[in-house]
Order: C-alpha cells, then structure tokens, then sequence
C-alpha cells in the first residue's frame, strides 16, 4: 500500500482516512507527455482497477460521460473537473482529487493543531478519554500520543478505573496511527480487525504488547503503559461526525468483549483511501479497502450505536452529557464496575439517571 493521502475536508468535514500514513513513498508517476485523453483514459483506468466499488460501477457508462465532459479539453489540467466528478459517481464518499500542487503541499507535511483531546475521571472510577481528529506533520502526531498517552496516566491518578468511556464523537478523521496508538491499550491483545480489499483479501490489524500493527507495520511509537485494570469494561460514544479513521477505530471496539457504544450514527465512511499520483503530479485519492471488524463483518457504511443516545453538542464536556450519563451507568452495571467495586481504589459512587 501507498502513503496515506492527505486530510481534506467535505460538506460535512469528513476527513480522509489515515490508513497508509507511514506507508514510504507514493505509486511511480508516468513520465513523458501525455494528451488530456490520455491522461483521463489513465485516470479512469486506476478507478476500475482499485476501487473499493469496481464490481459495482458500470464502467462502460462511467468512462462513456467522462469522455463526454471532457471533449473540449486540450490538457491534462483541462480534465480534472471531469475526474473529481468520477471520482465522486464512484458512490463511496470518500474519494477525492488533488492538483499537484495541493498533493505536494501535502505529501511533505504540514504544521497542524488538534483540539479536545482530554481526561477525566466520572464518579464510580470511570475514566474518560476524548480522542478527536489529528493530521498534519509527523511532530503532530507524536505530540497527540504523547498527550493522549499522558491523558489516560491522569486520568488514573487517584487509582485505577474500573471502566473507561472512548468519545469519538466529533472526530472526523485524519491519521489513523496516532489514534490507535493512544487507544491499544483498551483494545485487547491480537487481532482487533482488517482492511479488506475488492478482491476480498484482507490485511489483519492487530496489538501486540499495547503496540498496534496497521497495514502490515509496528506503530512508531512503542507499546503503550498498561491501564491499571486489565480488559476494563469499554463504552464508545461515536455520533454523526465520527467519520473515516475514526471509524475505523471504532470498528476495532466492535466485538470486543465488553464493550458497548452509545450516541448516534457514525457518518459513514469506514473506508481507507490510497493515493495514486498522475504525470504531472496530481493525485487521486481513492477508496480502496473497507474496514472489517475482529469477528469478519465488513463496514461500508454509518455504523449505528447499540444504545441510541441525543448529542447536544454545547453538552459534550459538560454534567449535562447525557451520552456520557448513559454511559456511566452501563459500566455501573454488573459484570462490569459494580462487580469491580473493591478491585483498587474508591467505592463505587452511583450515578444519577
């Protein structure tokens, strides 16, 4: 697989996914020059090989509109409108085009900031762990596991949680790497799920030593500090911004044991996205694999929450969090904090409804 492409952001801001961002080096561009059908001939030509849709378009209408479009171009540059518009009659939400200029800007890094990424504990030694959306350039993400890593040490502080709650609401994507590496710990040991191609081959995610494997590479950056109790009950709260690696880390939740998500939809796009460059230094951006969970179910669409939960998004942060209250109270429950109540630490405090 190739290095991952860049965030972009979409009505409403979904970013890309991060599936390939430690990949080295993108696709061998075609040298020489090439006439603006041939250029789109070959733009066209990669869409039908890799998509994640290619059994389910229909090619031959694809190719005949495109052509249409784009009969009175001259250059190369005359036909990107006409290959942005495939790319999205492609129907999987995600793919997108850069220019050269935009994909150079972003091959090479750029500076980023993140926000919300924060901690706490609830009452009844629950911890709380906000993962929002991260790209930019590599010193952004170490700062994010760096602070996500510090985040999940604070919040056990004062002992250990008994349960903890993931919130990716309002996480839109970016790089998936620094995510799972702040978030291996709560996922369990060995596979926690996969990227599946069109032809149906997968490639497994898994955490060995809270150090997570994506695509066939370690995580940068070394195994995470265990949480103070092992396998902890788990709640994921997503809603209708959690969207592409988001998702996918979302995906790696589903069918652990314990574990339940609350909110609303995800937006929809568990989907990872490669970047395949043309002669003159665009990109293509195109889906190419679908998320699979650690049980084999294949994600290609919103992911519904197991309990149905309103965000009031001025909330979130809040006591007023009624997400986070439902939350708490099913870690509260038996076989989770309640049968956890004398494991280390404080007595279970109960949480109103």
């Amino acid at each position: 697989m190739r290095s991952a492409v860049p965030r972009r952001r979409a009505a409403p801001a979904v970013l890309a996914v991060l599936l390939l961002v430690a990949g080295d080096g993108w696709a061998a561009c075609r040298h020489g020059p090439e006439t603006a059908r041939q250029y789109l001939a070959h733009a066209l030509d990669v869409m039908e090989a890799h998509s994640v849709r290619r059994d389910q378009v229909d090619w031959v209408l694809v190719r005949r509109d495109a052509f249409a479009r784009a009969e009175s171009a001259r250059t190369p540059s005359d036909t990107y409108p006409v290959i942005a518009e495939a790319l999205t009659e492609l129907g999987d939400r995600h793919s997108y085009f850069l220019t050269g200029t935009e994909a150079s800007i972003q091959r090479h890094g750029t500076e980023d900031t993140f926000t919300g990424l924060t901690s706490r504990r609830l009452p009844g030694r629950v911890g709380y762990l906000a993962l929002p959306a991260v790209g930019g350039a590599r010193a952004t993400w170490d700062n994010y596991v760096s602070q996500g890593r510090a985040a999940v040490k604070e919040a056990e502080r004062d002992g250990k949680a008994c349960g903890w709650i993931i919130d990716l609401r309002q996480n839109d994507g970016g790089i998936v790497w620094p995510m799972f590496a702040v978030a291996a710990p709560f996922l369990g040991e060995g596979t926690v799920g996969a990227f599946a191609l069109a032809d149906g081959t997968r490639t497994p995610w898994y955490v060995e030593n809270r150090r997570p494997s994506l695509n066939g590479r370690e995580s940068p950056w070394g195994p995470a500090d265990p949480v103070g109790t092992a396998d902890p009950p788990v709640a994921v709260l997503t809603d209708g911004r959690t969207a592409s690696s988001a998702e996918a880390l979302l995906v790696a939740f589903r069918g652990r044991p314990n574990t339940r998500t609350f909110g609303a939809g995800t937006y929809g796009v568990p989907t990872g996205i490669e970047g395949f460059p043309l002669s003159d230094g665009a990109v293509i951006a195109l889906t190419t694999v679908r998320d699979v969970d650690r049980t084999g179910r294949v994600y290609d669409r919103a992911i519904p929450p197991d309990q149905e939960v309103p965000t009031v998004r001025s909330d979130i942060g809040t006591d007023r969090d009624e997400v986070v209250k439902a939350a708490t109270r099913w870690l509260m429950g038996p076989r989770r904090c309640e049968d956890r109540a004398g494991d280390g630490g404080a007595a279970v405090d109960r949480v109103d409804p």
